[in-house]
């Protein structure tokens, strides 16, 4: 009895141990995501320069860099002095826009892509474009060159752009319509 007693108090004991973290089998030291970012910086600086290269050749052209790392001019712009505001966060901004190659070749042709309504900011848009709507106003036709990573990324369009590929964006805005504070009845 004595021995059973002495048995279940140190299965008790050994019962009562807090848990131990296990160990992983393999550490990553993180070199991979290293390695990729740096690849991504070369891609994109790369990209970059080869925009500007194209830029370059046509200095008829005054281009405007953009906060938001992609450069843009405009083809008609507002002389409207009254015509001072650009789309908001919940704006509704209707608008027609192509999509060509930096070096000019049509992706998307005027007319292609259906004139698009679109709330900035509440809905899927490519992050260049959804950037440079933001600094367009009414009647305005800008034309915006996107490095890669403002435009389609990696997985491209699934369509007709491919993976990585810098675009020319050339956008008409329509109106803007501000977002309205109403309650839906």
């Amino acid at each position: 009895m004595r021995i059973l007693s002495l048995l279940i108090l140190i299965l008790f004991a050994v019962g009562c141990k807090s848990p131990e973290a296990r160990r992983p089998v393999s550490q990553n030291s993180g070199s991979y995501i290293d390695e990729s970012v740096e690849k991504n910086k070369e891609m994109i600086a790369k990209e970059e320069d080869y925009i500007k290269k194209q830029m370059g050749k046509d200095t008829d052209t005054e281009f405007l860099t953009s906060a938001d790392g992609f450069w843009y001019y405009y083809n008609k712009k507002s002389t409207d002095t009254l015509n001072t505001k650009t789309p908001e966060f919940g704006d509704v901004v209707v608008f027609d826009y192509s999509i060509s190659s930096i070096e000019g070749e049509p992706i998307y042709a005027e007319g292609e892509k259906p004139t698009r309504e679109y709330a900035i900011d509440k809905e899927k848009l490519f992050t260049g474009l959804r950037q440079g709507l933001k600094l367009m106003k009414e009647g305005e036709t800008v034309t915006f060159l996107f490095p890669s990573h403002k435009a389609f990324g990696y997985y491209g369009d699934k369509n007709k752009i491919g993976s990585n590929v810098p675009i020319t964006t050339k956008v008409t805005l329509h109106s803007i319509k501000e977002e309205s504070n109403e309650p839906n009845n």
